[in-house]
């Protein structure tokens, strides 16, 4: 998979078929808009290309109402990757993307650009200034440059909804089981190793405090998790919230690795969450907390093995 940033050296992403979007989660609901995208190109014998933004244009537009993302720019590189895809070429949100109305990003990006054959997009896309473009416009446009369109349904998991926000929701909630479920694959975050209180070497379960996470963190609790170090993955209970049998209310991120010993301080760690074990709560002193870690270990390894 190649991947372009900017409009240069746009040779592999030129007379294909393009899919413009966000693609916060790369879930469920945009593989099945990637899949049809294959499809086309692969009909036409031609490049199926990804046309994403980097930051997110709500970012500029609406810095406070700006949703928690669920993937960094390499992690959503990472999911495209598996998908198969040809070419992802990201763009550089700014000020001069944004103010093109609907017709100038058409012309300057889908024909000039890309000189695309196709676009192939969900029921809810919108392009160009304030978002004013929407798929009729872009049928209308299409039809006028003799390029084919293409609206894939919303895609469903049982009852619920695939889309970016719901999964943020589930998130948020806890829910980290059922928005793998809707993601394909599980809820990834990832941050540097730093120096904490060292408080749980101290009672028998070492934690690697987890920085810099820039995706939204499940409600406070306990889960079971497995982080990749050097490529191996460990399974690890983390506690996302204070320490409050500490009186230490400070929200955290920390991991207690499995079956691994060794310096992790300054790693860039990815970590997976796998299920949710229980709620953050006070313990009467150190012994009762030991006790229910080891527990919540043992849950752990339970939970985690099963999904090997």
């Amino acid at each position: 998979m190649k991947v372009l940033r900017g409009l240069d050296d746009l040779a592999l992403c030129r007379n294909g078929y393009v899919s413009i979007g966000n693609f916060d989660g790369v879930h469920l609901g945009h593989r099945s808009m990637i899949d049809v995208l294959k499809r086309c190109a692969g009909q036409h014998d031609c490049p199926a290309v990804i046309f994403t933004f980097d930051p997110h244009p709500v970012s500029f537009l609406r810095p406070t109402q700006t949703p928690p993302l669920l993937t960094t720019i390499d992690r959503k590189l990472e999911l495209f990757k598996q998908t198969g895809v040809d070419a992802v070429l990201v763009y550089p949100t700014g000020p001069e993307l944004l103010n093109l109305g609907p017709r100038e990003f058409f012309d300057q990006i889908v024909l000039n650009a890309l000189n695309a054959r196709g676009l192939v997009e969900g029921p809810n896309f919108c392009f160009g200034r304030d978002r004013s473009g929407t798929n009729q416009t872009l049928a209308e446009f299409c039809r006028d440059a003799g390029r084919e369109l293409q609206i894939v349904p919303l895609v469903t998991a049982g009852d619920a909804l695939i889309s970016s926000t719901e999964i943020r929701r589930l998130i948020l909630e806890g829910h980290v089981r059922e928005a793998a479920r809707l993601l394909g694959n599980p809820y990834q975050v990832s941050g540097t190793i730093v120096r904490g209180a060292e408080r749980g070497r101290t009672i028998g379960f070492p934690t690697a405090n987890f920085s810099g996470i820039r995706t939204v963190l499940p409600r406070d609790g306990v889960y079971a998790t497995r982080v990749r170090v050097d490529g191996t993955w460990y399974p690890a209970g983390v506690n996302v919230g204070p320490n409050p049998t500490f009186a230490d209310q400070e929200r955290k991120f920390e991991a207690h690795l499995l079956g691994f010993s060794g310096d992790l301080y300054g790693a860039q760690l990815a970590l997976e969450f796998v299920d949710r074990i229980r709620d953050t709560r006070p313990f009467a002193g150190v012994a009762a907390l030991q006790q229910q870690l080891a527990e919540d270990l043992r849950r752990v390894r339970e939970v985690v093995s099963c999904v090997d």
